[in-house]
């Protein structure tokens, strides 16, 4: 099993900038294929971004492609979300994913969610 905490989450104005963070709890961190999703308020959860085991392959929703950038450290345990030229639709909560499944990344199934951080893009 893991548990994953994100953090990073805040209040921007539209064009800027945040960085999330995801720290996973366990030792077999770079087993798992890392993933992010949102869920803004009244809608579904839907497919942000997802990384690799080893971080060699990506996949972006296209919605945030050339935008956003996933990314993790093995070392740290942590897999990271940079976003940038932040828009007011990107406003929602940011939910770190994560499986010991294999296969395709675009259709990537996911056992272990966090708590969720709550980004907001103020036009």
């Amino acid at each position: 099993q893991v548990q994953l905490v994100e953090s990073g989450g805040g209040l921007v104005q539209a064009g800027g900038s945040l960085r999330l963070s995801c720290a996973a709890s366990g030792r077999t961190f770079s087993s798992y294929n890392m993933g992010w999703f949102r869920q803004a308020p009244g809608k579904e959860r839907k497919f942000v971004a997802a990384i690799s085991w080893s971080g060699g392959s990506t996949y972006y929703a296209d919605s945030v492609k050339g935008r956003f950038t996933i990314s993790r450290d093995n070392a740290k345990n942590t897999v990271y979300l940079q976003m940038t030229s932040l828009k007011p639709e990107d406003t929602a909560v940011y939910y770190c994913t994560a499986t010991v499944r294999t296969g395709d990344l675009s259709r990537m199934a996911y056992d272990y969610w966090g708590q969720g951080t709550q980004v907001t893009v103020s036009s």
